[in-house]
């Protein structure tokens, strides 16, 4: 996965490599430029000292003249003679010739050199701008550049083109920069756009927003948090609907009951009498117990449920429910039966809590188990842990309904429906919230067709951490 901060240094790194590429290009041309011209000064002085040895020897110039053939071609006097040698001194234009002339102190040229011929005069102040030529301290002649204001234009245009070049190795890289920056803010815009757009929208109520995932980066994966927010905003939004849906339905129907029997009470349709009451009592008791889970799961959910936590043995928690409920397995002609492991760790919850959830857990039990089933209770140790299991003989769940299985009033599997005697429909969303706050976990586990198994799994505690000190 390419991050954003690898392709924001990718970016800079680009952008910072032209600029140095553009730098080193034209500071390589300028180098051999000036590398030219200090080998031409260089060769000038050479030149300078050897013909003031010349003059020296000769006590005055001569036959100097006949000197050039051992500067043309490699410029220096050591170069050997050139491919040119024995020729004239009135050479034409176009042949090989030094790129200086050599004149006396009063610039008639000796030697030529440019476009300048023997006896042709430089004018002195051109001359004595050249390299001049001393013999025991006194001027004798020059060595003279004639291309020098040639050169000067040439290094003033050179100049100019060095300058129009920097610049626009300069436009080049803001245009680069410009378009890689283009490029970069739009694919860190765009995703931002959607994103905001989309929240726009889910601020006006319309949850089920997605947004498309361009990449792998950071953005990326913000987009994938957003898709998941969104889709679980809408299943609470859905689920919440649905709740109040069902409250509604589970209220209306002990209602409905209630106030028609107190109609024909007060109407003298049904007598006065024992049976009528105890309906009415019934239909009462249910919707008490609802408003009562009701309470309960907005309680824990909100984390201000009342917990008074101590040691537990997980066998004791199992045996008072087994007590509880023997006498409706008899009634239905279920078994019941109870298998804890020895030596099982305290667990730190509170009894009445867990006394709860684990009547919840097997009234639910009870209503999918058939005639000459089996509920059976466990306790084991997995990883640390104090495992609760609660495990029936009915029709099972599907698999598509394992993952709602703790969710208010769900419905999603018609095989565990809640039945004429059933509960409120929030007894295993009752059971999540209060293992939840006790720091447990709760799931369930089924084969359609083999039953169902609801695991509560508790962090142990070892008696000898708790063991009081003498």
């Amino acid at each position: 996965m390419r991050s954003l901060a690898f392709k924001l240094t990718l970016a800079f790194l680009f952008v910072s490599l032209t600029g140095v590429g553009l730098v080193a290009f034209l500071a390589s041309r300028i180098t051999a430029v000036e590398f030219g011209n200090f080998i031409v000064e260089q060769n000038q002085a050479l030149i300078a000292e050897q013909l003031a040895d010349y003059y020296l020897a000769n006590g005055g110039w001569g036959q100097v003249h006949q000197l050039m053939p051992r500067f043309i071609g490699g410029h220096g006097p050591d170069s050997g003679p050139g491919p040119n040698h024995g020729m004239g001194p009135d050479r034409g234009p176009g042949q090989d010739r030094l790129p200086f002339a050599i004149t006396d102190v009063q610039g008639a040229v000796m030697v030529p050199g440019g476009r300048y011929r023997v006896g042709e005069r430089v004018p002195l102040d051109l001359a004595r701008n050249g390299v001049p030529i001393e013999v025991e301290g006194q001027v004798v002649g020059y060595v003279v550049e004639p291309l020098e204001a040639e050169r000067q234009q040439y290094r003033a245009a050179f100049s100019r083109r060095v300058n129009v070049a920097i610049l626009l190795a300069a436009m080049g890289a803001v245009g680069v920069s410009l378009m890689l920056g283009g490029v970069l803010s739009r694919s860190l815009t765009r995703p931002l756009q959607e994103l905001t757009h989309a929240t726009h929208r889910m601020a006006k109520g319309q949850l089920a927003q997605q947004v498309p995932v361009r990449s792998d980066d950071e953005l990326g994966q913000l987009a994938v948090s957003f898709n998941q927010m969104s889709t679980q905003l809408a299943r609470a939004q859905a689920l919440r609907r649905q709740m109040t849906a069902d409250i509604a339905h589970d209220l209306r129907t002990p209602l409905s009951i209630i106030l028609g029997h107190a109609e024909a009470l007060r109407d003298g349709v049904l007598p006065p009498e024992l049976p009528t009451f105890e309906i009415m009592h019934d239909e009462a008791q249910r919707l008490n117990r609802l408003v009562e889970d009701l309470r309960t799961l907005s309680l824990a959910e909100a984390g201000e449920l009342t917990m008074a936590p101590r040691l537990v043995s997980p066998h004791a928690l199992l045996e008072r429910a087994y007590a509880a409920h023997w006498p409706r397995t008899q009634e239905k002609e279920i078994v019941l039966e109870l298998n804890a492991a020895p030596g099982l760790p305290d667990v730190n919850v509170d009894p009445d809590r867990m006394a709860q959830v684990l009547d919840n857990l097997v009234d639910n039990a009870l209503r999918f188990t058939p005639v000459h089933g089996r509920i059976t209770l466990t306790a084991i140790v997995v990883d640390h842990t104090v495992q609760l299991a609660v495990q029936d003989t009915g029709p099972g769940l599907l698999p598509e309904a394992l993952a709602h299985a703790f969710d208010r009033f769900y419905r999603g599997d018609k095989s565990r429906q809640r039945q004429t005697e059933g509960g409120s429909g929030l007894g295993l969303a009752i059971v999540k919230s209060l293992v939840e706050a006790q720091h447990g976990r709760v799931w369930a586990e089924s084969q359609a067709g083999q039953g169902a198994a609801f695991i509560v799994a508790l962090p142990g505690v070892s008696s000898a951490a708790h063991k009081p000190q003498g």
